[in-house]
């Protein structure tokens, strides 16, 4: 069988109040992704302003924190991340609509190369 990999990336605009039901139901999706071989990696990620942005091209290292950070200036970022493998776009998609209601947030799905 040959199983291709997807980065599944949660998309928040952090106006999503979580209640004490949505850690469960996360911690259920992952164990589905375990039993069903799907798993690779999972992590959530902290909101942009506790990022930094590196840019050493041309030698001149610049790094920017932040809200400073140009790109994210818009209201949604990335807070948290699957790697999974599955057989088809198919069965990504629908294991990141499972994802997306166990989150409660949207869910971007990218193959890798």
């Amino acid at each position: 069988m040959n199983l291709q990999r997807f980065l599944l990336s949660v998309i928040d605009d952090g106006s999503v109040v979580d209640g004490p039901e949505v850690m469960p139901a996360i911690d259920l999706f992952n164990e589905k992704l375990r039993e069903n071989g799907h798993w690779i990696f999972a992590w959530g990620l902290h909101s942009p302003e506790h990022s930094y942005l590196v840019d050493n091209r041309g030698g001149r290292a610049l790094e920017e924190q932040g809200s400073l950070i140009p790109y994210v200036d818009g209201s949604e970022y990335i807070s948290g991340i699957w790697l999974i493998q599955a057989e088809s776009l198919e069965l990504a998609l629908a294991l990141a609509a499972e994802g997306s209601l166990a989150c409660n947030r949207k869910v971007e799905v990218r193959p890798f190369h």
